[in-house]
């Protein structure tokens, strides 16, 4: 057990009275004046924009090798299975746009109705369509595999740089209002 210190704070003063540090380097904290920024203002767009930019690298990168061994074919098949997932996931983002603006709480049974559908529909797409002949089915899954991370990580990313409001303050009253 470690013996306790005493106080260096004014006899009365509680741990809040104390806004600014007793060192003597630099300014003391609490005096500068913060910029205010508000939300993000269009977080699904903004995401849209900062994962579409990670997925299209996923694609470049994935054509390299894929164009150095399987020439134009192996580029296409990775370019398809990375634009494939990129669509697949753009859908989602979209509908967030839409239903987050005009009905928030309704969001999130939509990301699942359209997640549903999106499933049932591209998987009735790639059944019937089917592989063509020329498609390289390696350079396609490594195309979408991927598109499927660097777009995860640039959505995460564009998550923790959101400036989200929690909360809902009010607005700062002039001093002339009464």
């Amino acid at each position: 057990m470690q013996p306790k210190l005493p106080s260096t704070q004014p006899q009365g003063a509680d741990d809040w009275d104390l806004v600014t540090s007793n060192a003597d380097s630099g300014h003391p904290s609490g005096n500068g004046s913060a910029g205010v920024s508000g939300p993000t203002r269009s977080l699904w767009l903004r995401l849209l924009a900062l994962s579409s930019a990670g997925g299209a690298g996923a694609v470049i990168l994935a054509g390299i090798p894929a164009g150095i061994l399987n020439g134009p074919s192996g580029v296409l098949s990775s370019t398809l299975g990375g634009i494939l997932v990129m669509l697949f996931f753009a859908i989602s983002l979209l509908v967030g746009h839409f239903m987050g603006r005009n009905n928030p709480s309704g969001a999130i049974g939509m990301f699942v109705a359209t997640y549903f559908v999106k499933v049932v529909g591209f998987a009735v797409v790639l059944f019937v369509i089917g592989a063509p002949a020329w498609l390289h089915a390696q350079w396609f899954l490594i195309g979408a595999v991927a598109t499927v991370v660097f777009w995860q990580a640039a959505e995460i990313y564009g998550f923790s740089t959101a400036r989200l409001q929690i909360y809902n303050d009010p607005e700062p009253k002039e001093p002339n209002d009464v």
